[in-house]
Protein backbone atom coordinates (compact mmCIF):
# COMPACT_ATOMS: atom_id res chain seq x y z
CA UNK A 1 0.00 0.00 0.00
CA UNK A 2 1.32 3.59 -0.86
CA UNK A 3 0.56 6.02 1.92
CA UNK A 4 1.03 9.58 1.76
CA UNK A 5 2.72 11.75 4.70
CA UNK A 6 3.84 15.22 5.11
CA UNK A 7 4.80 18.17 8.11
CA UNK A 8 2.34 20.22 9.70
CA UNK A 9 2.33 22.84 7.58
CA UNK A 10 3.06 20.72 4.19
CA UNK A 11 6.40 22.07 3.26
CA UNK A 12 7.92 18.67 3.95
CA UNK A 13 5.59 16.00 1.85
CA UNK A 14 6.45 12.12 0.60
CA UNK A 15 5.25 8.65 -0.15
CA UNK A 16 5.87 5.88 1.64
CA UNK A 17 5.32 2.18 0.48
CA UNK A 18 4.56 -1.20 2.25
CA UNK A 19 2.29 -2.98 4.58
CA UNK A 20 1.97 -1.11 7.76
CA UNK A 21 1.40 -3.51 10.70
CA UNK A 22 3.41 -2.26 13.39
CA UNK A 23 5.30 0.45 14.99
CA UNK A 24 8.11 0.68 17.38
CA UNK A 25 7.56 3.24 20.22
CA UNK A 26 11.02 4.04 21.31
CA UNK A 27 11.99 5.13 25.42
CA UNK A 28 14.95 7.02 24.01
CA UNK A 29 15.46 10.79 25.17
CA UNK A 30 14.87 11.99 21.74
CA UNK A 31 11.53 9.75 20.62
CA UNK A 32 9.74 9.74 23.85
CA UNK A 33 9.71 13.78 24.15
CA UNK A 34 8.65 13.76 20.29
CA UNK A 35 5.65 10.90 20.63
CA UNK A 36 7.37 9.27 18.07
CA UNK A 37 5.75 6.12 16.62
CA UNK A 38 8.28 4.38 14.01
CA UNK A 39 7.52 1.94 11.11
CA UNK A 40 11.05 0.91 9.25
CA UNK A 41 10.67 0.42 6.02
CA UNK A 42 13.75 0.33 3.13
CA UNK A 43 15.11 3.43 1.93
CA UNK A 44 13.97 3.17 -1.66
CA UNK A 45 10.26 3.03 -0.56
CA UNK A 46 10.19 6.32 0.78
CA UNK A 47 10.22 9.01 -2.27
CA UNK A 48 9.73 12.93 -1.37
CA UNK A 49 7.53 14.94 -3.05
CA UNK A 50 9.10 17.55 -2.17
CA UNK A 51 12.85 18.76 -2.96
CA UNK A 52 15.18 17.51 -0.04
CA UNK A 53 16.69 21.09 0.32
CA UNK A 54 13.58 21.92 2.48
CA UNK A 55 14.47 19.20 4.93
CA UNK A 56 16.58 19.95 8.24
CA UNK A 57 18.35 17.62 9.84
CA UNK A 58 19.31 16.84 14.00
CA UNK A 59 21.72 14.19 15.01
CA UNK A 60 22.69 13.03 18.19
CA UNK A 61 24.73 10.42 20.39
CA UNK A 62 26.24 8.17 17.75
CA UNK A 63 25.70 10.63 15.01
CA UNK A 64 24.23 7.43 12.51
CA UNK A 65 20.75 8.64 11.98
CA UNK A 66 19.25 11.70 10.46
CA UNK A 67 16.02 13.00 12.14
CA UNK A 68 14.50 14.85 9.49
CA UNK A 69 12.25 17.49 10.21
CA UNK A 70 10.51 21.23 8.51
CA UNK A 71 12.53 24.07 9.79
CA UNK A 72 9.26 26.06 9.46
CA UNK A 73 6.83 24.12 11.01
CA UNK A 74 9.33 22.02 13.07
CA UNK A 75 7.40 18.64 12.62
CA UNK A 76 9.36 15.32 12.01
CA UNK A 77 7.98 12.46 9.47
CA UNK A 78 10.91 10.83 9.40
CA UNK A 79 14.14 9.86 10.19
CA UNK A 80 17.09 7.96 7.61
CA UNK A 81 19.96 5.23 8.99
CA UNK A 82 20.95 2.35 8.18
CA UNK A 83 19.60 -1.40 9.47
CA UNK A 84 21.57 -3.72 11.47
CA UNK A 85 22.80 -5.65 8.14
CA UNK A 86 23.70 -1.90 6.67
CA UNK A 87 20.70 -1.32 4.58
CA UNK A 88 19.26 2.15 4.19
CA UNK A 89 16.61 2.81 6.10
CA UNK A 90 13.61 5.49 6.42
CA UNK A 91 12.13 5.66 9.69
CA UNK A 92 8.46 6.96 9.27
CA UNK A 93 6.97 8.90 11.62
CA UNK A 94 3.17 7.41 11.41
CA UNK A 95 2.17 10.45 13.24
CA UNK A 96 2.51 12.54 9.66
CA UNK A 97 1.02 10.17 7.39
CA UNK A 98 -2.85 11.11 6.40
CA UNK A 99 -5.89 8.51 7.06
CA UNK A 100 -3.49 6.32 9.51
CA UNK A 101 -5.35 5.95 13.19
CA UNK A 102 -2.10 4.77 15.12
CA UNK A 103 -4.74 3.16 17.90
CA UNK A 104 -5.71 0.53 14.99
CA UNK A 105 -1.72 -0.63 14.64
CA UNK A 106 0.40 -3.09 16.93
CA UNK A 107 2.42 -0.93 19.29
CA UNK A 108 5.94 -2.68 19.87
CA UNK A 109 7.60 -0.99 23.26
CA UNK A 110 11.26 -0.45 22.43
CA UNK A 111 13.76 0.24 25.22
CA UNK A 112 15.80 2.39 23.05
CA UNK A 113 17.25 4.46 26.17
CA UNK A 114 18.91 1.44 27.33
CA UNK A 115 20.91 1.20 23.44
Amino acid sequence: MIYKGSCHCGKIAFEVEGDLEQVMECNCSHCRRKGYLLWFVPRDKLHLATPESDLATYTFNKHVIKHRFCPTCGCAPFGEGADPSGRATAAINVRCLEGVEPADLKIVPVDGRSF
